[in-house]
């Protein structure tokens, strides 16, 4: 685990000010509490945090012969990093960030295509005065940036940018929008005006201008999600030798993110994919890893009693963290302040206690099963879609569409604008299983924005920021464009921000996922969608690989999510703060919320049934209250009283940059 930020001058001409390299630092201590590396030149900066063990991944390095200067950093790890330098024996050195530049020395933009694994990389070669920054594929490390006249600054955490002082602290309303559409923010929107998410699989590359040129700023794409044409998908194996052949690639997957750290646990939720890592892990080591869940103290949920049944099936029960409902509301503020968006999922405030209790222990990695869901069609609205497909009797007839529609004005109680979700359809290239989701959560705007918002935001469409590959898509199954809508936004938006990179990091633990690994991946993507999800039984080859692994008759169960329920959030006696973001002064100093309507919704919220409609509601108005605390926390801090939030020096809360 680590964390790198850096600054470039575009011209060349100016030194860096004052104590800005030294803000970027100490911003990110979190993310390598054991030490920290700058390296300075003329106009440019690179700093990198790490742990001792990550120490090796920073590196000032010379080649004379070429007379070339290569710094480099690097946040993550790289999965092929020694295979590579096994075929190639000139390299004499483990330091990951030797091979990172050699790589560069070799092919140049094209080096991205020889690194795998979670991570995020700077380059500057100085003879061609360039900087490379990129991103792994899935989107695993993030990285951050944004331009303020001709001073490029990233970092891989946001409050690092605002940290320098030259970056100021402000709205853009798109980033909102983007959160009560796909439950997070997928990137490269953000929540503050200028700063850009990196999209996974993409590279910023910038030259430095010169007397006679001007500074160049251009982002590229090194990789995408591909799946084969409609009806050339592979279906000529057996169902033996796949299952064989996933067995293999995830444990191969796994082994590498155990490499020789002693310190790896992992999550164990009960379900189907943290259990199979359990099981596979324990193979591997020769012995139980140690597992960490946690137990929400409510009425109709019991978080651990299956991670106890593989716990016992293992031989090693797992670590219960007790969480209590007013313990999830008490983490808000530490969880919004860590994701720096607004975050929907109340699970994310228990996960961020559950890390906090893996760090406190001494552990620095956690093995999570993130990724397995996305890949193999394993969420609800994947049989849902499924079953709402059969209306469509009549070709050329979307009985499924106007039954959907039906469906959103009877229960939901919405006369919702048509003309939206035609315009979602035509950017997302069709109809996809993951717009059942999308649309639902789109209600709230209609329940919660103010006449302000929707002025700001116009005709803005959250899908028209996504950049996807619309050409592609049209060619594919629906079930492929449903798992690459659900990769592309689902799993950098909410699971890798506020439920993995952040909540963990803000305890200096690492979260590492097999699924999310190009191997699995190349193996799953062309397989046909029957692999994926058999009538109404998802992630189907994995279940087989499963019956392999686990107690008998374990695969057959439904889909479990480490998760807190959200009537703990609202059912919880809230302290004074969340009463005070709730507040019709505090809705109408941000502007964003019809006070009206929050308030009705929140007086209707105890008396209606369970079902979408009341899990909704619920999501909106999580959704209203974090939006507001991530407005007092990065915004404006009078909205409420909220003591022991200390923001890293240099941020300027609600002033332009100097």
């Amino acid at each position: 685990m680590s964390g790198i930020a850096g600054i470039i001058d575009l011209t060349g001409r100016r030194a860096i000010p004052g104590e800005v390299l030294q803000h970027l630092s100490d911003s990110m201590a979190h993310r390598g509490p054991d030490g920290q590396r700058i390296v300075q030149r003329a106009g440019l900066g690179l700093v990198f945090r790490h742990l001792e063990t990550c120490r090796e991944k920073s590196i000032w390095r010379l080649t004379p012969d070429k007379g070339q200067r290569i710094i480099c950093v690097l946040d993550g790890s790289l999965t092929n990093g020694m295979q590579l330098e096994d075929t190639e024996p000139y390299i004499q050195t483990n330091h990951t960030s030797e091979f990172v530049a050699r790589q560069w020395e070799e092919h140049k933009e094209q080096f991205f295509h020889q690194l795998k694994g979670a991570f995020s990389v700077a380059l500057w070669d100085e003879r061609e005065q360039r900087l490379v920054l990129g991103r792994d594929r899935f989107g695993v490390c993030p990285l951050h940036w944004t331009r303020q006249g001709n001073w490029l600054l990233f970092a891989s955490e946001i409050k690092s940018l605002l940290a320098s002082g030259l970056v100021p602290s402000q709205v853009d309303v798109r980033g909102i929008n983007h959160v009560f559409t796909f439950f997070g923010v997928p990137g490269p929107v953000t929540c503050f005006a200028g700063v850009q998410a990196l999209p996974p699989g993409h590279y910023l590359d910038v030259q430095r201008g010169s007397a006679q040129t001007a500074p160049r700023v251009r982002e590229r794409v090194y990789w995408q999600m591909d799946f084969p044409d409609r009806g050339q998908e592979d279906d000529q194996q057996s169902e033996s030798s796949l299952v064989e052949q996933y067995e293999h690639i995830l444990t191969r997957s796994i082994k590498r993110r155990l490499g020789a750290n002693d310190a790896v646990v992992a999550y164990s939720s009960g379900g189907l994919d943290s259990s199979l890592l359990v099981a596979m892990t324990r193979d591997l080591l020769d012995a139980p890893i140690e597992t960490f869940t946690f137990r929400v103290e409510h009425a109709t949920v019991n978080e651990t009693s299956e991670a106890e049944v593989i716990g016992r099936h293992l031989a090693r029960p797992p670590t219960v963290v007790p969480i209590k409902a007013d313990n999830i509301i008490g983490a808000f503020p530490s969880l919004v302040q860590a994701a720096e968006s607004p975050v929907i999922d109340a699970a994310a405030a228990a996960l961020l206690q559950l890390a906090q209790a893996v760090g406190e222990r001494g552990h620095r990695a956690v093995l999570c099963g993130e990724g397995a869901d996305e890949w193999q069609a394993g969420y609800p609205w994947f049989r849902i879609n499924k079953r709402v497909e059969r209306l469509n009797l009549i070709p050329g007839l979307p009985l499924n569409v106007w039954g959907f529609r039906g469906y959103l004005h009877l229960v939901h109680s919405l006369n919702y604008p048509w003309h939206s979700a035609r315009r979602a359809y035509r950017a997302t290239s069709g109809h996809n299983a993951w717009m059942l989701a999308y649309l639902l959560m789109s209600t709230n705007q209609q329940r919660f924005y103010s006449r302000s918002l929707w002025e700001q935001l116009g005709d803005h469409l959250p899908y028209d920021d996504l950049r996807l590959n619309l050409d592609s898509m049209r060619r594919w199954h629906p079930l492929n464009r449903s798992v690459y809508m659900g990769a592309r936004v689902h799993v950098p938006g909410l699971h890798l921000i506020a439920r993995g990179d952040r909540s963990a990091m803000r305890s200096s633990v690492e979260n590492r996922y097999p699924f999310l690994d190009e191997d699995v991946y190349d193996f799953l993507a062309p397989l046909h969608p029957r692999w994926k999800l058999r009538r109404l039984c998802d992630k189907y080859l994995q279940r087989r690989v499963a019956d392999r692994w686990l107690p008998m008759g374990f695969s057959a169960g439904h889909k479990r999510l480490i998760h807190s329920p959200l009537d703990a959030f609202h059912g919880a006696r809230p302290p004074e703060f969340v009463e005070q973001l709730f507040s019709k002064e505090s809705l109408h100093k941000t502007g964003y919320f019809d006070a009206q309507a929050v308030e009705k919704w929140r007086q209707r919220l105890p008396s209606m049934r369970r079902g979408f409609r009341r899990l909704f509601v619920e999501m909106g108005l999580v959704g209203v209250f974090s939006t507001q605390l991530w407005h007092h926390i990065y915004i404006d801090s009078s909205l409420a009283d909220l003591p022991g939030l200390d923001l890293p020096t240099g941020i300027k809360i609600g002033n332009s940059a100097s």
